[in-house]
């Protein structure tokens, strides 16, 4: 299984009064891992996009199992989950410096037309990296 690695430094303006990250900047870390993903297989999500298509996210989960705070350095360790016909699931872990699991994730994605928002298949409109996510996702739906 291809896991994607992104190194984040822990922002103050990320965090509350206690030091410690905000829940909603995790979502933010999980599109910064996708996006790295897409990248490290040699993709661009930009280039879907200026194609004429948008992936929005149509399901996230977060499991909190640890505080990230400020001045930390998190891995944010990201892979393909599932991939199928129309939806590709994202799977995400949130690592402390120590190897420790901060949190874990999955997000769901569909691909539409940028007109209309109607579902395509991304092997219709992207067959290379429609075969890259059936070659390297953990389950095929």
């Amino acid at each position: 299984m291809f896991i994607s690695k992104k190194e984040i430094e822990v922002r103050y303006a990320e965090t509350d009064q206690m030091g410690v990250v905000y829940h909603a900047n995790y979502v933010i870390w999980l599109e910064i891992g996708r996006t790295q993903l897409i990248k490290d297989l040699g993709f661009s999500y930009a280039g879907l996009e200026s194609d004429g298509y948008l992936s929005p996210v149509t399901n996230v989960n977060i499991h909190y199992k640890s505080s990230v705070k400020y001045g930390e350095t998190v891995v944010v360790r990201t892979w393909i989950e599932s991939h199928g016909k129309l939806r590709t699931t994202y799977g995400y872990e949130i690592v402390h410096e120590d190897g420790t699991i901060a949190s874990t994730a999955t997000s769901e994605h569909v691909v539409v037309n940028k007109d209309n928002f109607r579902p395509v298949s991304l092997k219709k409109v992207h067959p290379a990296w429609d075969a890259k996510y059936a070659e390297i996702a953990k389950v095929m739906d």
